[in-house]
């Protein structure tokens, strides 16, 4: 079986606020929606996806559809 290499341009949830809206930056209006304003805090720049979900009270499960989101996009 042979295997695949990830693409590029894949969000995971290591990844930090700043390099997800450098890559991606229509983000930004999903996270708005999803409640994280703080998206543009220049505090929450190097703070990862999965810290800025866990503090705004997102379970794994949350945090894992939100990176499928994220990826369609």
């Amino acid at each position: 079986m042979k295997k695949t290499k990830p693409a590029k341009n894949l969000i995971t949830k290591d990844m930090t606020f700043s390099s997800l809206i450098q890559k991606k930056p229509d983000a930004a209006g999903i996270l708005f929606e999803k409640g994280m304003a703080c998206v543009g805090c220049a505090a929450a720049a190097n703070e990862t996806i999965e810290q800025g979900c866990k503090a705004h009270g997102m379970n794994d499960r949350e945090i894992k559809k939100l990176i499928e989101e994220l990826n369609k996009k």
